[in-house]
């Protein structure tokens, strides 16, 4: 496969005869539909249905893992107790305690769900970045400990998102600040046996919390920014999210009282670089070679990576038109003001908050979402988390991978 020549050296960046019919034979075999323009480009369109648009991030995703995968037994020796098995849980005693990642051991219970759960390539984000887990403490582990429900991680927003830019017409020359009074979903999710039971709304609920505004506000009060040493504001009015795989289900009729907790803005234009991720390696070693830096910023970020591609491609004879991978992805906004409207288009000077305590909707959750689901679906019961591991180590999903439960 492409991504172990990748991996072991055997892709020449100083000679790279073949390598552009290599990535167009990856493209094939990953799912995707090569077509060409009338000036006889690679264009590509991504098959239908969210299984098959799964299965096109799966070979970045096993790539990302490969070099995880010892710290990933180390971390389920330790950590495995937080993984629920279904007939630990009572849905009438699921208590939710939102806990902001300040710990190291916080940090490493969320990696692990991500590495193991989520069907995108792994990544830390970037920017700034802030995150939480979602712990239960109505049922508990086989140690006393709460089970982990999910994860919620944010980054900075990307300057240029369509449907969010389309949807506020913002001050001349201040489109960037009033952006950076908002944040991003990096990831949120449920794991398993609680995305059964509609974790995640409850995830995405504390996403429109006051104590993810609140705890942004404290970590980043006052703090400069590493490139330019700007001081940017710490006041988060917003919140965007992008789905992965086209139209979401997550965030649909998703409201509290008051009015929605998620927005539906449309639909992104499906540019990206997940899908040349296995690689991004050889680009970078192409480039270098030919005296072209791929060095970014502090902490640089997807578009860093963007450019990178592009040149790579061009320097092998390829379009640009590969970075649009077609894939439709829904942009959520999560309105954190009553008058986001008019401060994002500088009508308000001061934005005025929805107060949303975390205490308040995840007992709205308990009673809307998970007790009249807990009664209609019972699969989550004989939910084993070994088959988590099942994931990423297949021959392991028969229990005999050793595990921190007792």
């Amino acid at each position: 496969m492409a991504g172990e020549m990748i991996l072991s050296g055997l892709l020449d960046p100083v000679d790279p005869v073949g390598v552009p019919d290599l990535i167009l034979d990856h493209l094939v075999r990953i799912g995707f539909i090569v077509d060409y323009d009338e000036l006889g480009r690679p264009v590509l369109r991504s098959p239908e249905g969210k299984e098959n648009l799964r299965a096109l991030h799966r070979e970045a995703r096993r790539l990302a893992l490969l070099p995880r995968l010892g710290w990933i037994r180390w971390a389920w020796m330790r950590f495995s107790a937080f993984f629920a098995r279904g007939e630990w849980i009572v849905p009438e005693r699921i208590r939710p305690v939102l806990v902001e990642i300040t710990e190291r051991w916080h940090a490493d219970l969320a990696r692990l769900a991500r590495l193991l759960w989520s069907s995108t390539p792994y990544s830390k984000g970037f920017g700034r970045r802030l995150g939480f887990l979602l712990l239960d403490e109505g049922n508990r582990g086989p140690l006393g400990n709460p089970l982990l429900i999910g994860i919620l991680l944010l980054q900075s927003p990307p300057i240029t998102l369509s449907p969010r830019d389309r949807f506020f017409q913002y001050p001349p020359g201040q489109k960037v600040d009033k952006i950076n009074t908002t944040a991003d979903v990096h990831s949120l999710m449920a794991v398993p046996p609680y995305n059964d039971l509609l974790g995640g709304k409850l995830v995405a609920y504390a996403a429109a919390s006051n104590e993810v505004r609140e705890a942004y506000r404290r970590k980043y009060a006052g703090r400069r920014t590493e490139i330019e040493g700007r001081v940017l504001p710490a006041d988060l009015v917003a919140l965007t999210a992008v789905s992965a795989f086209g139209r979401s289900s997550l965030y649909n009729r998703l409201r509290y009282r008051d009015g929605p907790i998620a927005i539906s803005l449309g639909y992104a234009a499906g540019y990206g670089v997940f899908h040349l991720e296995p690689f991004y390696p050889f680009f970078r070693a192409l480039l270098e070679s030919r005296g072209i830096s791929t060095r970014g910023g502090f902490d640089a970020g997807p578009r860093v990576k963007w450019q990178i591609c592009v040149r790579a491609l061009e320097a092998l004879g390829l379009s640009r038109t590969l970075i649009n991978h077609s894939v439709p992805r829904e942009v959520f906004l999560f309105p954190l003001a009553h008058n986001l409207k008019d401060f994002m288009e500088g009508r308000a000077e001061e934005p005025l908050y929805r107060d949303l305590p975390f205490r308040d909707l995840a007992a709205y959750w308990h009673e809307r979402w998970l007790l009249p689901r807990a009664e209609r679906v019972d699969r989550w019961r004989s939910w084993e988390p070994e088959g988590l591991l099942a994931q990423v180590f297949p021959t392991d999903a028969d229990g005999a991978f050793p595990s921190g439960q007792g």
